[in-house]
């Protein structure tokens, strides 16, 4: 019986896990070892920040709009309460985009969460 080598397929996965690590420093995008431990680490990092990124984007337009709103004399808290009770639906992101770009807007909104 033939005997089968796997140097191509070897090599081929090698060569795509040092691809992936280019970039990385000293041994971590030289040696397949390292690089391929290297990856897990970091493809763990990237999934798990995927998810904090959406928390801290949120964080970040709450914050926008809560300064946005005590410039105006009202807390985060009574705005989002007057919104819901005035049927607005708008989303934080852009909340916070009004906030931030078109404040008579916002000001506008604010009166409307006021009123209810």
């Amino acid at each position: 019986m033939v005997r089968v080598k796997h140097s191509v397929s070897t090599h081929r996965r090698k060569k795509r896990v040092l691809k992936k690590a280019k970039g990385q420093v000293l041994d971590r995008s030289k040696q397949y070892q390292q690089a391929r431990r290297s990856l897990l680490h970091s493809m763990a990092y990237a999934y798990r920040d995927r998810k904090v990124k959406k928390r801290e984007f949120r964080r970040l337009w709450i914050v926008r709009i809560n300064a946005a709103c005590r410039a105006a004399g009202l807390t985060y808290a009574k705005f989002i309460n007057g919104l819901k009770k005035a049927k607005i639906t708008i989303n934080r992101k852009m909340l916070a985009d009004l906030a931030v770009k078109q404040p008579k807007a916002f000001e506008k909104i604010i009166e409307l969460a006021k009123t209810s």
